[in-house]
């Protein structure tokens, strides 16, 4: 009997130490959970907008659309994803995989999703506009995406299915008419800052051209908490430095210094990937990153550049999120917001709470 027990307590000893390691490498290197995810309230609401007309003819125009679910023991801080090309960048991986909707659910974060006015699932507009199909508009998305220097030849290890037909249908697909202008960012950003304010405390997790109107949207609202943008191609500047350079239609959008100032009151994070150098549009627009993070830092503020590849992301496109190694993207977010305090549970808090009308 006791040399049965010796044997027993030899061999636990040995199974610990020889696979409790692999196991915890192998749970570090997990893509993600899986499983069903807790969901405790679900729903969709219109926020901003204007109404044309009066009386008994109008027309409700110009609002955005939120899509949201909240997960059971839900953190504090909701995230608002603001997309460029399509809500859909948000929900899967080019792949098929899980997005960052899911990845954050499983997280514990509220995550709301945002169709600016015009845009998606909020396009009843209020002025007169004309889509015109522009051929070609693909092969520009392979490029513009950094997924390869010239369509159809994709980068050496860059993190998209490249072998997947499917995938890149998919992707190509996965768009919406945008309005890059400054009126139009003002416009989402008004709508945008109805709709933070009825969700509470939120951090904007934005993709290009999302980026810059989510800015705007912050200096409207103090429900704004934090702002990561992936791979941001706008910025505001205050009127009191020149900008640093000619406005196109990402802006440099000039706001007074009194509305700047309020944008060194939170941390903000811009994100970049790979391959940057393999494309002169996207170098430039990280040099004006540059220049808008210093501008900010230096009159008090907290805003900073993460480069995947420094934080060895190789081969990460224009929209990461969605890439094939977006679970470790998602770590570097998860690992800003709980620095910045953003990823707290209130003892009181009830995570079922929806927003209010």
């Amino acid at each position: 009997m006791i040399a049965r027990a010796n044997i027993r307590r030899s061999a636990s000893r040995w199974l610990s130490a020889s696979l409790l390691p692999a196991l915890i490498l192998w749970t570090a290197g997990a893509p993600a959970q899986s499983g069903p995810i807790q969901i405790e309230k679900q729903g969709a609401f219109e926020a901003g907008g204007t109404v044309l007309g009066s009386g008994q003819s109008t027309l409700s125009c110009d609002h955005g659309y939120v899509e949201y679910q909240i997960p059971r023991h839900a953190r504090d801080v909701a995230l608002l994803m603001w997309h460029s090309s399509s809500t859909k960048v948000w929900q899967t991986r080019w792949d098929g995989g899980e997005g960052y909707q899911s990845i954050f659910l499983r997280r514990g974060f509220p995550v709301y999703l945002w169709d600016g006015p015009r845009v998606g699932r909020a396009n009843w507009g209020c002025d007169h506009y004309t889509y015109e199909p522009s051929v070609g508009q693909d092969q520009q998305n392979f490029t513009a995406w950094r997924l390869g220097a010239k369509y159809p030849d994709f980068f050496p290890g860059v993190q998209f299915p490249t072998r997947d037909a499917e995938a890149w249908e998919q992707a190509v697909r996965a768009r919406y008419q945008e309005f890059d202008t400054t009126p139009n960012a003002e416009l989402e950003a008004a709508a945008a800052a109805k709709a933070i304010e009825r969700v509470g405390p939120t951090v904007l997790v934005t993709n290009s051209a999302g980026g810059m109107r989510a800015l705007l949207a912050a200096m409207k609202t103090s429900k704004v908490k934090a702002i990561v943008a992936y791979e941001n191609p706008g910025y505001v500047f205050p009127s009191d430095v020149n900008p640093p350079s000619e406005p196109t239609r990402f802006g440099p959008v000039i706001v007074s210094p009194e509305d700047f100032e309020k944008l060194t009151r939170i941390p903000i994070q811009f994100v970049f990937g790979d391959n940057l150098d393999k494309s002169p549009t996207w170098t430039a627009y990280a040099k004006t990153s540059q220049k808008f993070v210093d501008l900010v830092n230096a009159r008090g503020g907290k805003a900073e550049i993460l480069f995947l590849p420094a934080a060895g992301l190789k081969g990460n496109t224009h929209i990461p999120f969605a890439d094939l190694n977006n679970v470790a993207v998602a770590d570097q977010l998860s690992a800003f917001l709980r620095r910045n305090r953003l990823d707290l549970r209130s003892k009181n808090r009830r995570s079922s709470e929806a927003p209010k009308p």
